[in-house]
């Protein structure tokens, strides 16, 4: 083994022992898959927001339930959760129509009721679309440090099984070894504590987006209700 004055990151990762090299390249991999996470998210987010913003600015065009429907299932807007909330709405209202049922008068309240059941159908399914791969950010940001601890008390009780073999106390010999074991719990870190942070931020993201949301569904029920009350 190198001296102690030669020793590199790389080196000591590369002399480790079999466990040992073992944790350090899973949690590489988390570290690696928890930045492409990032990098995924970040686009996915930003075209989410950019198309949410272009369909609320058609949406506030619409003049009937018709229209409200038509521009949500716009091509264009194909796949936003608010968009298939307005064509969800919007098509409820058209079924109670085509069913020979009255949509206003008594009967609105129950009109509204079931497009506000159809929008909630839609809506369950909008925080586990944006909320995919937090599951993981959270596992790595929570056992990450602890994995690292384990490759680094394995590697330690390896080199100290080494003294008593060798039976010196020399500090050149053993060093090289409890610093390989270190670097387990570095790496540990290194892939939590990023996977920490992108976790915080992404729930701030989606956080924020269901706060939109809920925006919209006021928004979309109050349009509807008034186009019920216009006799639509």
């Amino acid at each position: 083994m190198e001296s102690a004055g030669k020793l590199s990151v790389i080196q000591m990762a590369m002399d480790a022992g079999a466990v040992v090299k073992v944790v350090m390249i899973g949690l590489v991999l988390c570290s690696i898959f928890s930045w492409t996470l990032l990098v995924t998210k970040l686009l996915e987010y930003g075209a989410l927001n950019r198309q949410t913003d272009r369909f609320l600015e058609a949406f506030r065009t619409a003049k009937t339930i018709n229209d409200m429907g038509r521009i949500g299932m716009s091509d264009e807007f194909e796949g936003n959760p608010l968009a298939d909330m307005a064509a969800a709405a919007a098509q409820e209202v058209e079924l109670s129509r085509q069913a020979g049922l009255a949509i206003n008068g008594a009967h609105r309240d129950a009109v509204i009721h079931r497009a506000e059941n159809a929008v909630s159908a839609v809506q369950a399914s909008l925080g586990g679309r944006l909320s995919s791969g937090m599951q993981f950010l959270a596992s790595v940001g929570s056992s990450g440090p602890f994995i690292g601890l384990f490759g680094t008390v394995y590697g330690i009780m390896t080199s100290f099984i080494g003294i008593a073999n060798t039976n010196t106390t020399n500090l050149a010999v053993v060093a090289p070894g409890i610093a390989e074991a270190l670097l387990a719990t570095g790496i540990g870190l290194f892939a939590a504590i990023p996977s920490v942070i992108f976790y915080n931020y992404f729930q701030t993201r989606i956080s924020a987006y269901g706060a939109r949301t809920e925006g919209f569904v006021a928004e979309l029920m109050n349009g509807i209700s008034r186009q019920l009350d216009k006799g639509a």
